[in-house]
């Protein structure tokens, strides 16, 4: 019997000039509108690094080196399901972050790390202070 795995997701860090780049989720079901990292799910036979690639051409329109890449850690949470997600850096990109899917997203910002809006999504808003790791942390178990 094939094992279902845990729905893991990719959320991609982009800095410029001391400021965060966050998403406002719209039109999704999933925490509308809460600000959020880029990103998305891993899809079958598709690696971290490759799943960040791929969505920052589909959600902003830009184009990840893999290897400009870097782990920030992780967070196992329980949500409506047993849950893992990634935390990346992209080093680097290339061409101008903008909405690419405007069924999704209704607003894209710069934000300083220490000055966030107060809708962002709780679990984002932890991963984003833990720093520039590596690190690991648990969420919604006890």
């Amino acid at each position: 019997m094939r094992h279902p795995g845990i729905p893991t997701g990719v959320h991609v860090l982009l800095e410029r000039e001391g400021r965060v780049l966050l998403m406002r989720s719209a039109g999704t079901g999933f925490f509308d509108g809460l600000y959020s990292l880029p990103g998305g799910h891993v899809e079958e036979g598709e690696s971290v690094v490759a799943t960040a690639v791929r969505e920052m051409a589909e959600e902003l329109g830009v184009v990840l080196d893999p290897d400009s890449v870097a782990v920030l850690g992780v967070v196992h949470r329980r949500s409506d399901t047993n849950r893992i997600d990634f935390f990346v850096r992209a080093l680097s990109w290339r061409g101008e972050p903008h909405i690419a899917e405007p069924d999704k997203c209704d607003a894209l910002n710069w934000f300083p790390l220490d000055d966030l809006p107060e809708a962002v999504v709780p679990y984002i808003r932890d991963a984003l202070a833990e720093g520039p790791g590596p690190w690991i942390r648990e969420s919604g178990w006890c």
